[in-house]
């Protein structure tokens, strides 16, 4: 039997990680032959509830669960991981400005980027996925010194899905027949999914779709599919977020196939543009664990606009936490 990998959740109590945990158990991160040990942070008053949970990981009787560890300290949670799944933070309820969320979310993440640099692995991969993601992520990078930043990544996943689904319907085809769409820059409302590199069953995505499609359908779509979420089902998106935590760390771990990418949220090294030191979503091939931000894409003058907007707000969280840094 192969060595147990150890994986720490934040938030494990929370709506997401009620889908995410029961995945990792089953192997879908790290295959069918890869025993794992869970260890699950919680904040205090969530510890009863969290029990309810382990209780059903344990009644599940997964081959590949061998132990797991409930906390409340993330030094405990964070000791000897390999992969570090950063769910839990106050979640956006409707109403709530980004403002509000950024200011009552970032100290969490100093906490635990601090925690991560004293215990974690040193090839830990974290992923961030409580918002604001990008922000948080770079908290959590400046608060871990002793680890390289490419330990750490945002997601911008779901938003990629989201995407690819709404391309995907209109083209009629299914989600497999799509390739290279891009998230770009920020996970928030203004993000720009850009079609301009995508495939649809290896036809150029925009010779499929009318331009007025793209401009005043997809993109404020796939901009607000979560608000609209919250809107209808009055809590934000948990399985297809479970769901797009899964595929950002699978491809992390497991590498893109030759020509292909996913979109990622990592920091920038002035890659088109944007400024070094920002947490910013690009296009990433992975090749053997190590994400690379994919080079030499053409950016015309309606894409550099959008990439240059999400560049100013990042600019902003980052100087709205600057104390944090």
């Amino acid at each position: 039997m192969k060595r147990p990998i150890s994986i720490a959740v934040t938030g494990a109590a929370g709506q997401i990680n009620y889908s995410l945990l029961f995945r990792l158990a089953a192997g879908e991160l790290l295959g069918a032959d890869q025993p794992i040990i869970l260890h699950l942070l919680e904040i205090p008053p969530a510890m009863k509830a969290l029990e309810g949970v382990v209780m059903e990981l344990n009644d599940c009787a997964y081959p590949l669960l061998q132990k797991i560890v409930m906390t409340d300290d993330p030094k405990v949670a964070f000791d000897g991981v390999e992969y570090a799944f950063l769910v839990g933070a106050k979640p956006r309820s409707h109403g709530m400005l980004r403002s509000d969320l950024l200011q009552q979310n970032a100290e969490i993440f100093a906490i635990q980027g601090k925690a991560l640099n004293d215990v974690a692995s040193r090839d830990v991969k974290v992923l961030v996925t409580g918002n604001p993601s990008n922000t948080n992520a770079l908290i959590a990078i400046n608060n871990a010194p002793d680890l390289s930043s490419d330990c750490f990544t945002a997601m911008t996943m779901l938003d990629h899905t989201r995407a690819v689904s709404q391309l995907a319907q209109k083209c009629g085809v299914i989600s497999k027949q799509i390739n290279n769409i891009i998230i770009w820059g920020n996970h928030s409302c203004m993000q720009y999914p850009d079609l301009h590199h995508a495939r649809v069953n290896g036809f150029e995505a925009l010779s499929l779709v009318d331009d007025a499609w793209f401009v005043d359908e997809f993109i404020p779509t796939v901009q607000h599919r979560g608000t609209e979420i919250i809107k209808v089902r009055g809590q934000s998106s948990a399985a297809s977020a479970a769901n797009a935590v899964i595929a950002h760390m699978r491809a992390w771990a497991h590498g893109t196939a030759d020509g292909e990418w996913l979109s990622m949220a990592v920091l920038s090294d002035g890659s088109y543009g944007i400024e070094e030191g920002l947490v910013y979503s690009f296009p990433v091939a992975v090749t053997n664990g190590k994400a690379s931000i994919v080079q030499g894409l053409e950016i015309n003058r309606f894409s550099l606009e959008r990439l240059r907007r999400n560049e100013t707000e990042l600019k902003e969280e980052r100087q709205a936490i600057r104390h944090l840094l």
